[in-house]
């Protein structure tokens, strides 16, 4: 398949780079800085420089994917860069008539599924204090989404590490998952690649933790 990928230089995005060229997708690697891709050249990959926020910039990056990946992280401090990619990226996707779309959230927004601790102890203090702005873009990212039209699926991973994928996940539709401290981020690419064409995964969103 056609990807395009935002984000792709940050440490999820650049797993999510690798992993799909290692399956035999065709990337489109979308980066503000190109020197900050710590991928090699393959004749798979397409590195297009272009900033996230201008849809008139994104709209050829877009145009005729097979589906489009958002690992754009957070800003810093009271950042809304969430929330604005994901508008401009559905905006060019709306232009092009590109339709599957894929984004990197957070199990801090939701509290569904979680343990009496986490829902009214927990959660409720770190959304208060220092991860209070980083759970308000990304929920304003996710209302991006909702309001949109396209085919999308919103990914809710706990805490990402650096560690090597261990190959084996829990995931859970439209909840989180008890005791889901962390997941690696190689474990979450390659789910979200077998998610690109799974009709079940349309509207959904879907937590995953090791």
């Amino acid at each position: 398949m056609k990807l395009t990928i935002f984000g792709a230089s940050g440490a999820t995005g650049t797993t999510l780079v690798q992993q799909a060229l290692a399956a035999g997708h065709e990337v489109t690697a979308v980066v503000r800085d190109p020197a900050r891709l710590a991928i090699p050249a393959h004749p798979r990959l397409e590195v297009v420089t272009a900033d996230v926020l201008d849809p008139a910039a994104i709209s050829p990056a877009v145009d005729g994917a097979g589906a489009v990946l958002s690992a754009v992280g957070p800003g810093t401090g009271a950042s809304t860069l969430r929330q604005d990619s994901t508008r401009s990226i559905i905006q060019a996707m709306q232009k092009t008539g590109t339709r599957r779309l894929l984004i990197v959230s957070g199990s801090v927004v939701a509290d569904e599924g979680e343990s009496a601790f986490m829902h009214y102890l927990l959660k409720p203090l770190v959304r208060r204090t220092f991860l209070r702005h980083v759970c308000a873009d990304m929920r304003n990212a996710e209302d991006e989404v909702h309001r949109s039209n396209l085919d999308w699926t919103i990914l809710r991973p706990p805490s990402l590490t650096s560690k090597a994928a261990r190959g084996t996940y829990r995931t859970a539709i439209d909840r989180n998952l008890p005791r889901g401290f962390s997941i690696p981020r190689a474990d979450l690419a390659a789910y979200m690649l077998t998610l690109l064409d799974d009709p079940s995964a349309s509207g959904r969103h879907i937590a995953i933790a090791s």
